[in-house]
């Protein structure tokens, strides 16, 4: 455990910082699992729903600093690529 008084506050901090990215990596793995039902529920209205859904909540999460700005746009680039290639394919 940490001596020093600063040392507990940066203790306090990365366990808030830690518990925040958490919650908001959860959020955003959730919303591309909704894709993925949609996807796998051939259910082209609701894979594209899904997508517009997870996109902000994705570049929200690199705006927090949670994910980095070239990872969050490689996830949106290749889920949009994934249900521009279904709906495609199911027209």
């Amino acid at each position: 455990m940490a001596n020093h008084k600063s040392a507990i506050k940066r203790t306090k901090q990365n366990a808030v910082r830690r518990a925040r990215n958490r919650a908001i990596r959860t959020k955003m793995k959730t919303f591309i699992k909704r894709i993925d039902t949609a996807i796998a529920e051939n259910s082209v209205d609701n894979a594209q729903v899904a997508l517009k859904e997870a996109v902000p909540v994705i570049m929200k999460a690199a705006s927090k600093g949670t994910l980095k700005k070239e990872n969050a746009s490689r996830k949106v680039s290749r889920l949009t690529k994934r249900v521009n290639i279904f709906v495609a394919s199911a027209a």
